[in-house]
């Protein structure tokens, strides 16, 4: 078998009858524009997570955020956070401070009860 029986330029729309008899299914996707088809994979696959596979109704997420179209910088440093902003000021972008730089500060939900049972000791103490 050539490589060229296997795949074939064309339409879009056009496959072989043999490939679709084989196939349970295809289907393509991409974000809106084509602009980074590899990131709107990844939103798909969380969103598919998310889904019960019962029905095809959207799930409980919303499908267009700020980040799907931008890159975003997470500095861990206040020198980081000025190298980011230096580097924006330079090159002409299309971004915005988000949240301003501070300290991370856990949630008061966090930590407050162990999931994981004690452990049980014996009359030995062990």
């Amino acid at each position: 078998m050539k490589v060229q029986d296997i795949i074939s330029e064309g339409k879009v729309t056009d496959r072989h009858p043999a490939h679709d008899a084989v196939s349970k299914g295809a289907i393509r996707s991409r974000d809106v524009g084509g602009y980074d088809r590899v990131y709107h994979m990844n939103r798909i696959g969380m969103a598919m997570a998310m889904a019960d596979g019962k029905n095809t109704k959207a799930v409980d997420s919303p499908s267009e955020t700020w980040f799907e179209k931008y890159n975003t910088y997470h500095p861990f440093t206040k020198e980081e956070d000025n190298m980011v902003k230096a580097a924006m000021k330079t090159v002409p972008t299309d971004g915005k401070e988000v949240s301003k730089f501070g300290k991370s500060v856990e949630p008061d939900f966090v930590h407050k009860v162990s999931p994981v049972a004690k452990p049980k000791k014996n009359k030995y103490g062990v």
